[in-house]
């Protein structure tokens, strides 16, 4: 099955930027970096030249043995089995973070030869570059590929219905009859989350355990990531903070404890730890601010904040829930305090925004989930799993801050109530879009 991904609109952009410089294109692991590569190079290159350093690391030798670009592309040319020509073929370089050489010959494929299309992938770059891999600075260009969004999933499930929530161009409510199948698809989602082949396994088959088999085995390599790739000292504390994210959501009060990693644990012993599943980009790290202002970055409180994964349907499935829940109701959105809603919202919001979402706290009275920043404006965000959506904390936020938009996150219908949102769950992904009608 084929599943549209919007990033390749960026792509196109990048392909016909007259600026453009050799692409780094990161995300965590499974998320398809490698299938949108190809697939973007067979539809708008006349050729695909594919090299994979972790599979085929001979092709090291190439970039130890030489700076020349015109002698690099020769050598590679010989691999591929016929010549390497600028504009018309796509070269990719996957796994790049294997080999520094060939990161650092981006800088000069940028300087020297930039008519040679280069488009670099690595589940693990940041968690190379964090151990001192050095980097051509200012020298490529950089996209990121996060996992399947609901959107994109819909598209592939039920195109006319992607199309419908497209079309809305106003703050009203959603006719029922479109309301509830939406609904019953973001239930679908959630047994999937947004990793690639667990999305196509699902479409394709409609066989949940089918889908949790692809999910678990994806977990299996998560942890082989860990036991292949960090330090030893740290392999065993990564995976006690891995298995402990489940039981930090499930906390009324979210904010991520270290003892509750392991007894007895302190920040300094494990923030490496957590630090490498960041970098590996597997978790979201979202900071306490101590004044929702402008920048956000400014008002982080480093010694709080609210981990997250990568993707839902990874949550889902390291949670152990079973996907029977799909048929009770609204369970599958409420079950743990509706951290599976709050993973969905995050994720989605990542995929959007620019700027990581933050969350705000006022003395143990109140907590507002999330914290946006966009065009200069900040806006509160709530997330209610369910219909029931009383709540005080977006009323005590309001009333000290006054901000103009309020957002709310529910089983609800699209509904504007003075400053105040609601925007359904499966409308997360036309957040933007929906401040952007607001504020017209």
């Amino acid at each position: 099955m084929i599943i549209q991904r919007d990033i390749e609109n960026s792509l196109i952009a990048w392909k016909s930027s007259p600026d453009r410089k050799p692409l780094i294109l990161q995300g965590a692991r499974q998320t398809g970096k490698t299938w949108i590569l190809e697939q973007f190079g067979n539809k708008y290159f006349e050729d695909v030249a594919y090299f994979n350093f972790e599979e085929q690391p001979e092709l090291k030798q190439f970039f130890q043995s030489s700076k020349d670009t015109a002698r690099i592309i020769q050598n590679l040319s010989l691999v591929h089995g016929k010549a390497i020509q600028a504009q018309s073929t796509l070269i990719i370089f996957d796994e790049i973070q294997e080999c520094n050489e060939a990161l650092n010959s981006l800088k000069y494929f940028c300087e020297k030869a930039p008519g040679f299309a280069i488009a670099g992938a690595g589940s693990l770059l940041g968690v190379a570059l964090s151990q001192g891999l050095s980097f051509p600075v200012g020298k490529v260009d950089f996209l990121t590929i996060h996992p399947v969004t609901f959107n994109e999933f819909l598209a592939a499930a039920d195109p006319q219905l992607a199309d419908y929530l497209t079309s809305i161009d106003a703050i009203d409510p959603l006719p029922d009859i479109f309301f509830s199948q939406l609904v019953e698809k973001l239930k679908m989602y959630f047994i999937s989350g947004g990793m690639p082949e667990a999305v196509a396994k699902l479409l394709e088959t409609h066989d949940v355990q089918q889908t949790g088999q692809v999910l678990n085995n994806l977990l299996r390599a998560y942890t082989l990531d860990f036991s292949k790739h960090a330090e030893k000292k740290d392999i065993p504390k990564i995976g006690y903070v891995w298995a402990s994210i489940p039981g930090q959501l499930a906390r009324e009060n979210k904010k991520f404890l270290y003892q509750t990693v392991k007894q007895g644990a302190r920040a300094r012993e494990y923030e490496d730890a957590l630090q490498w599943l960041s970098n590996a980009g597997l978790v979201h790290i979202i900071h306490r601010i101590s004044n929702p202002s402008m920048p956000l970055s400014a008002y982080d409180d480093l010694s709080a904040f609210k981990i997250y994964l990568v993707d839902v349907g990874i949550l889902r499935s390291l949670s152990m829930l079973d996907p029977i829940a799909i048929r009770e109701g609204n369970r599958l959105f409420t079950e743990f305090k509706g951290a599976l809603s709050e993973n969905y919202v995050l994720q989605s919001l990542v995929s959007q925004f620019e700027v990581l979402p933050r969350y705000w706290t006022s003395e143990n009275k109140a907590e507002v989930d999330f914290i946006l920043q966009y065009k200069n404006e900040i806006i509160p965000v709530e997330v209610k799993s369910d219909e029931n959506v009383r709540g005080k904390s977006l009323t005590l936020f309001h009333k000290q801050y006054s901000p103009p938009l309020r957002i709310r996150y529910s089983m609800k219908n699209l509904k504007l109530d003075g400053g105040l949102v609601n925007i359904p769950m499966f409308m997360a992904d036309h957040t933007k879009k929906i401040i952007d009608l607001f504020r017209d």
